[in-house]
């Protein structure tokens, strides 16, 4: 396991613990993981929960390499020149979601600024690839900005994700310190226009890392933002510190604040929230099932009786035919 040693050496209150590998299913994840050659957010950006969720067979994966192009100061996934798309990675993809039995898989991606679309084409032939392979999952993409290029957003979206994720990652104070190449109000936009793009029929959720110096009235400015560009799902939990290269912890949040947030973004009108030092963008997120909300706006418009609504109830068109000819072996 990719594991660096000086996330672990400074003290850490009791709250956080990182739980390591004890159950059988977590090999059998990364087994399977390495056999079909696949990358993971949950390795390369050093995720603490990656030994729980990968116990319970879960696993989000990063498409495009493991070679950003960005540098973010909180960021553990390497900066380099990225290698060329493989073109059968949609397909390892689909397949690892097949023999991992996912009702509900990730997709996230580095930034890719060497491609003139920033990765969206391979984000939407994988999202297909996936929905040919497992007809019924739901799909949930986190995503880079595409440097705010409608025309690759909208490749991303006419793939029809049930969830779209694309993290504000901080307050707008910090966002050139802490994310130096992206813009506070571009991932703003790219989240109201991904919604937009679609008539409103998917699930928009962002994250935001606490501890790196924000001030509370600027959390809760910021949950204003995210509500007033249309997004439902908010993530939040406790930056730590990848390597001594990447920026300090400035606090580490009580599990009780957390819990204000959480109660204070429920309030605010947020439907579903995440709240926790461990809280990861992807951390349970089949648990939530926002996608259903899309379901019970359609059924407040136009009432549906007797029906149990499922996933597979939303308007969202099947891959083409000839998206999938084979399996991987």
């Amino acid at each position: 396991m990719k594991m660096d040693a000086d996330l672990h050496q400074d003290k850490k209150p009791s709250w956080i613990k990182v739980r390591l590998p004890n159950d059988p299913v977590f090999w059998s994840t990364k087994s399977l993981i390495t056999d079909l050659n696949l990358v993971t957010v949950c390795e390369e950006a050093q995720c603490p929960n990656r030994w729980e969720c990968w116990g319970q067979g879960t696993a989000t994966f990063m498409i495009a390499g493991e070679k950003c192009t960005r540098a973010c100061g909180f960021c553990a996934v390497k900066t380099a020149k990225p290698d060329a798309l493989e073109d059968d990675e949609p397909i390892r993809v689909a397949e690892a979601s097949r023999r991992m039995k996912l009702k509900h898989v990730v997709i996230t991606a580095v930034a890719r600024d060497d491609l003139r679309d920033g990765g969206a084409e391979h984000f939407q032939k994988t999202i297909e690839a996936v929905r040919t392979m497992n007809p019924g999952i739901v799909i949930e993409v986190l995503v880079p900005d595409f440097n705010d290029r409608d025309w690759a957003l909208q490749m991303v979206m006419d793939a029809r994700p049930h969830i779209f994720n694309h993290n504000l990652e901080t307050v707008e104070r910090l966002t050139p310190l802490v994310r130096s190449r992206a813009k506070y109000p571009r991932s703003l936009a790219v989240l109201k226009k991904a919604k937009a793009m679609v008539n409103g029929k998917v699930a928009t959720k962002s994250g935001m890392m606490l501890g790196l110096g924000e001030r509370k009235e600027e959390v809760l400015e910021s949950m204003d933002h995210l509500l007033d560009h249309d997004v439902t799902v908010l993530t939040l939990g406790q930056y730590l510190r990848p390597t001594p290269r990447h920026l300090p912890v400035v606090e580490y949040l009580h599990p009780d604040r957390f819990a204000e947030y959480k109660q204070i973004a429920e309030e605010k009108g947020f439907r579903h929230v995440a709240s926790g030092p461990l809280v990861r963008s992807s951390y349970h997120a089949a648990d939530f099932r926002p996608e259903l909300d899309i379901l019970e706006d359609a059924d407040r418009v136009q009432p549906i009786h007797g029906l149990d609504l499922q996933p597979e109830d939303l308007p969202i068109p099947a891959a083409p035919s000839d998206i999938v000819k084979a399996t991987v072996a």
